[in-house]
């Protein structure tokens, strides 16, 4: 078995000259560094007090389950036949929060829209998806559902 090792940086940008003293005392933005590639900025949800002008972790997690998708759909369909010209998704992932602060998701929603040429076979295209969605490592890799939905 191969084994693939992924490394990413966090530094946290948000100390506003008290550190966290305080719970409002300081921002939750920080930059997401991988080596040779360009920063991420980043916060928390402004539900819990991060910048909206930066991509949180939650948003995060459902952009890597999209592209996970996306990336062996757009590999099965080369090997299989099926041209894509252009592929869009609009993912949403719904989390629920716990009484004591905490949350976790509930599931992932896929809304993979998809063109292809004429003379692809548009029931082989769609049933690629679940052969995508099965070979997912991120998909495979989380405690929630991730559903498709066209």
């Amino acid at each position: 078995m191969k084994t693939h090792t992924y490394e990413i940086s966090t530094v946290w940008t948000g100390n506003t000259g008290d550190g966290t003293s305080s719970y409002q005392g300081y921002a939750r933005d920080h930059i997401l560094q991988g080596e040779g590639k360009p920063s991420i900025k980043a916060s928390s949800d402004p539900a819990f007090r991060g910048d909206a002008t930066r991509y949180n972790p939650e948003e995060l997690l459902v952009a890597s389950l999209s592209s996970c998708h996306m990336l062996w759909y757009l590999h099965l369909c080369s090997v299989n036949g099926i041209n894509i010209q252009e592929y869009k998704d609009r993912a949403t992932g719904r989390m629920e929060e716990d009484a004591d602060g905490s949350g976790h998701f509930v599931e992932v929603v896929l809304h993979p829209d998809v063109w292809i040429t004429p003379e692809s076979d548009p029931q082989r295209a769609k049933a690629l998806h679940e052969e995508a969605h099965r070979l997912c490592f991120i998909a495979k890799s989380v405690n929630f559902p991730v559903r498709i939905e066209f």
